[in-house]
């Protein structure tokens, strides 16, 4: 069963955070970690590299940057506060 994020307490999304993670086709190996290791579901494989499915869901923790070997994905944060938010800090 999946997990419905709008149930998740003290946390929410804000639309608007524009793009703050990219893929770099060249440089990905199609390893999906990213994709095992995004709580947001944010990534799928698509041809034998990692795209981006959507950010809406991201929860902004950098481990799809973190975990990505071939130094395929950058990732910043999003601008102007948008994005995952929650109220514990």
């Amino acid at each position: 069963m999946a997990i419905s994020f709008d149930d998740i307490p003290g946390v929410e999304w804000e639309p608007g955070a524009g793009e703050f993670i990219t893929v770099d086709p060249e440089l990905c190996i199609g390893c999906a970690n990213c994709v095992k290791v995004c709580l947001g579901g944010c990534y799928e494989i698509v041809r034998k590299k990692a795209v981006i499915r959507s950010l809406d869901k991201c929860m902004e923790c950098g481990a799809c940057w973190y975990v990505c070997d071939n130094e395929a994905i950058s990732f910043s944060w999003p601008p102007g506060g948008t994005g995952f938010r929650t109220k514990w800090g």
